[in-house]
């Protein structure tokens, strides 16, 4: 029974109070999201509420991040919401089954350690850029059913609501944190508009969230290779888009909380929860910053919030929605703009001037293309590629070569910085192989042979020295680069002095 508990992370001392109001505060947030990513996505309300129950719930249980939450998103809606449209909400259970596969694999797998390989400026990026989307989503709500802005006394009151609500979050914490402040200034909002008799839109006006307990089914699709033909792109870029938010997610979190999450059990978690959300007529999704900063910011540091997150949600549905639908949707708004204003890293604007300006770019351009595409997985693939590449010029304009003839006259280069695709070119600019001595010793002290363009051009250089009946010989090469050159013996010919092994230290990616 305790190794169970200890799966859980039960262990930890918990605080049942903090713990059981912050998961509420989150049901409430999660109703009007998961409705209206339900219908982004071409789908009933109920479909984007069952999987927020069933994300929320499994996720947490199983997770490898204690206080975060997961649900339907927008970014898993965008995906699908074309095959939605072509082929039907069956054919979108077996996808989002078959996404849970992947992910599942990808825990197996250990892929999730390649998280490590993002930089930081993509990260604020991304999260600067989820920021602007959460607040510009909830500008809708100060649009009437035609999309023309509200006017006159529509206007006042939601904005009066929505600013009360903002005041009670930034307000009450410094008077108190015992209670949070997102779930005060949503039953405070209510009860002004119940009391009162305030003409506003409710939770009710989005759709009806009543229902029963999700039903179970498999997928209603052909077994066949046709279908696989059909739903594996959708799946593959499902299961990726869900293991990019997540663990950039789980990362944020983890600076926050200063604690460390296990993201290949976090990819595990999620691809079961996937898994389930697909049987049990969900759309599928993965872990959300937002709803996730919501539950931290009131407190809660274990598993036990978003398991009444994700509980309370389908008790909502089952047995409060008559209650659940009169909440105004003005209360939920000012939560959200909350979250966009504490999400967006503020702290990344004043520190522009003092950035280098390839970092710069890297992160206004992963916050654009969030923004502008709502793509978060292309947006942190674009800055992941940009920042390759900048770290490769950087590498390549760097390489160093020191020169020098000894009292044999044998004429040493000395090299610093690594020796790759990129620093070739400047590497083989060094060489004078006309007017060099007989004898030429390349020290590798300082640096590395990385691949394949680095042999190919010691190659040319020991030929080019070979055609004018000189001789080359590399000295001090680490171990991983004799490996290297051992193994390219085959195509290419080198001089290796067998001089003493010197090893470059390298970090280790596990």
């Amino acid at each position: 029974m305790m190794k169970i508990f200890n799966l859980f992370d039960f262990k930890q001392k918990v605080n049942y109070k903090t713990e059981v109001l912050a998961g509420l505060t989150v049901a409430f947030a999660l109703i009007p999201e998961s409705i209206a990513f339900a219908f982004i996505a071409g789908l009933s309300p109920l479909t984007g509420l069952y999987a927020a129950f069933v994300m929320a719930t499994i996720a947490a249980i199983f997770g490898g991040r204690p206080g975060m939450i997961s649900g339907a998103t927008g970014a898993i809606a965008v995906i699908i919401v074309e095959l939605s449209m072509s082929y039907g909400v069956e054919y979108v259970f077996a996808t989002v089954v078959l996404a849970g596969i992947i992910q599942i694999l990808a825990g197996v797998l250990k892929l999730g350690k390649f998280m490590r390989l993002i930089p930081e400026p993509v990260i604020l990026g991304f999260v600067n850029g989820l920021a602007v989307i959460i607040f510009m989503s909830q500008l809708s709500q100060f649009k009437d059913d035609s999309g023309s802005w509200l006017t006159g006394i529509p206007l006042i009151t939601t904005l009066s609501l929505v600013l009360g609500a903002i005041a009670i979050i930034w307000l009450l914490p410094k008077l108190t944190k015992a209670v949070p402040a997102s779930l005060v200034a949503i039953l405070t909002v209510f009860a002004a508009v119940f009391f009162l008799n305030i003409n506003t839109a409710t939770v009710g006006d989005l759709a009806s969230i009543s229902g029963g307990f999700p039903p179970f089914h498999l997928p209603d699709v052909p077994v066949n290779f046709e279908t696989l033909k059909i739903i594996f792109p959708y799946a593959l870029i499902m299961a990726g888009v869900g293991l990019i938010e997540s663990l950039l997610t789980l990362n944020i979190l983890d600076e926050i909380t200063r604690t460390r999450g296990n993201g290949n059990r976090e990819a595990v978690a999620q691809g079961s929860a996937n898994i389930l959300s697909g049987v049990f007529s969900g759309m599928g999704g993965c872990a959300m910053l937002g709803q996730s900063l919501i539950n931290v910011s009131s407190g809660a540091r274990a598993r036990l919030s978003g398991i009444v997150a994700g509980v309370m949600l389908l008790v909502f549905i089952m047995f409060g929605a008559s209650v659940i639908e009169q909440v105004p949707v003005a209360a939920l708004t000012g939560v959200m703009i909350m979250v966009a204003i504490g999400t967006f890293e503020w702290a990344s604007l004043r520190t522009f001037r003092r950035m280098p300006k390839s970092d710069v770019l890297v992160m206004v351009m992963v916050t654009l293309v969030t923004v502008f595409l709502h793509n978060l997985a292309l947006a942190v693939v674009v800055g992941v590629i940009i920042a390759a590449l900048v770290f490769a010029w950087d590498s390549a304009v760097r390489i160093r070569a020191r020169k020098r003839i000894d009292e044999d006259g044998v004429k040493h280069y000395e090299i610093y910085g690594p020796l790759f695709f990129g620093s070739t070119t400047v590497f083989k600019d060094k060489f004078d192989v006309e007017n060099d001595p007989e004898r030429v010793i390349i020290n590798f002290e300082e640096s590395r042979v990385v691949d394949m363009s680095a042999i190919e051009t010691l190659n040319k250089i020991t030929e080019q020295y070979a055609a004018l009946g000189k001789k080359v010989i590399l000295r001090r090469l680490s171990s991983d680069c004799r490996k290297l050159l051992k193994n390219a013996e085959a195509i290419i010919e080198v001089n290796i002095e067998d001089d003493p092994s010197y090893k470059v230290v390298v970090d280790e990616i596990k």
